[in-house]
């Protein structure tokens, strides 16, 4: 399971359906948080006012006022000093429609959100949590917390996303201090007038007194939109400092030190960036196509290894054209983490199709897993390695990138 990282957050974003949601499921990350010198915004959807619907003659309007004092006192207890902003909508009424738009402005700034799991029991978290899905910018990280999902689903059930699951690590202080703020809500954990129980029983406390908190992934569905890189490309020539990092001129370096044979007929670099890779690549290759789908990064690319052989060209990464039928090497380079599942296939497809037999196709990613990025890199190079199109000729775990070279069979 991934570790994740806190002290990335610069700006939090908390969306909850009711009060206690924050404290339950992300007390230790709010406190990382802010102990890191970020920022913790919460939004709340509902007030939390219809708790134990089944207990007649409560004063819901008062209950609100409680859940919100309480909510304030158990922010105390964490040591944070969380901005809240209440939406005012139902509890046990919330709608994903409608919580969309009134989201947006407040994640439009975010550089993470967390909020209930969107596959959790209860039907105001699982709205908040597809909401958030919705309404959040494609740059910034995304995170559900179970809530109910803690105490009702079997953690062996095929539908919880391990695959995607990052735990937090608690210290015995975030337990003590979590513990604090669960008692702040006394409206939840103790028995009500009239009532013959309290929301949160002792037996219900236990499932979240553990010392560790448990975050899933939720990349945007639709992966990473071409104007995203685009616009990148417009504020800065070379957004990825590919030219100067050394991240990137060892793993240029690796990348052509593993490729299995000195010389290729013809190549193919879909995704070619500003074209520093193609610069190396041309010097082994006969022949080169290097495409991109954004302009600025084709125009880049062509001003440093357009030449003899090399034919630089704007193309989206599953078109014939970026990987022609007959080559034998195509190199994939951070590319294939921002395309959703059914584009990842189908450029696995044509690139299986295009290459000829005995060809090579060379996959390397960045190890950490980039916020408008739908897969996992570590995923990715898992489909490759297992692909049965395939065999597997180098297989190279850096501290910070994943490189596959494999052959078609």
């Amino acid at each position: 399971m991934r570790v994740l990282d806190a002290a990335a957050f610069r700006r939090l974003v908390v969306v909850c359906a009711h009060p206690d949601d924050e404290t339950l499921g992300a007390a230790g990350l709010l406190r990382a948080v802010t102990a890191a010198g970020g920022t913790v915004e919460i939004v709340l959807a509902s007030d939390g006012e219809m708790a134990l619907p089944e207990v007649t003659g409560l004063d819901r309007v008062a209950l609100a006022g409680t859940r919100l004092a309480e909510l304030d006192a158990a922010l105390a207890e964490l040591g944070v000093p969380a901005t809240v902003h209440r939406l005012g909508m139902p509890d046990s009424g919330l709608r994903t429609e409608e919580l969309v738009p009134a989201l947006v402005p407040f994640l439009a700034a975010a550089d993470a959100w967390v909020s209930p799991w969107r596959e959790d029991p209860h039907p105001d978290h699982a709205a908040v949590g597809r909401a958030c899905t919705v309404a959040a910018p494609v740059t910034a990280h995304g995170f559900g917390f179970p809530v109910w999902a803690r105490t009702r689903s079997d953690p062996d059930a095929p539908g919880i996303p391990w695959d995607r699951a990052h735990r937090l690590d608690l210290s015995e202080p975030d337990r003590a201090a979590r513990r604090r703020a669960l008692a702040a809500y006394a409206s939840q954990t103790t028995v009500p007038d009239g009532g013959d129980r309290p929301v949160l029983s002792a037996a219900t406390l236990a499932h979240f007194d553990g010392h560790r908190e448990v975050y899933f992934r939720e990349p945007p569905p639709g992966g990473a939109p071409p104007e995203l890189f685009a616009d990148r490309y417009r504020a800065d020539p070379d957004p990825w400092q590919v030219r100067t990092s050394a991240y990137e001129r060892r793993k240029r370096e690796v990348v052509l030190a593993s490729l299995p044979r000195r010389r290729y007929a013809f190549a193919a670099e879909p995704g070619c960036g500003v074209g520093e890779l193609t610069r190396e690549l041309a010097r082994c290759c006969d022949r080169l196509v290097a495409s991109d789908v954004v302009a600025e990064a084709v125009a880049a690319t062509a001003e440093v290894a357009a030449g003899d052989g090399v034919q630089v060209l704007r193309s989206d990464l599953d078109d014939e054209r970026a990987v022609p039928d007959g080559v034998d090497l195509v190199v994939l380079s951070e590319v294939l983490y921002y395309l959703p599942e059914e584009r990842l296939r189908a450029v696995l497809d044509r690139v299986a199709a295009a290459l000829a037999p005995g060809g090579d196709l060379a996959v390397v990613h960045w190890r950490h897993w980039p916020p408008e990025a739908p897969a996992d890199p570590a995923e990715v190079h898992r489909r490759v390695h297992d692909d049965d199109r395939f065999d597997t000729l180098v297989s190279h775990v850096d501290e910070h990138f994943l490189l596959h070279v494999v052959r078609r069979r």
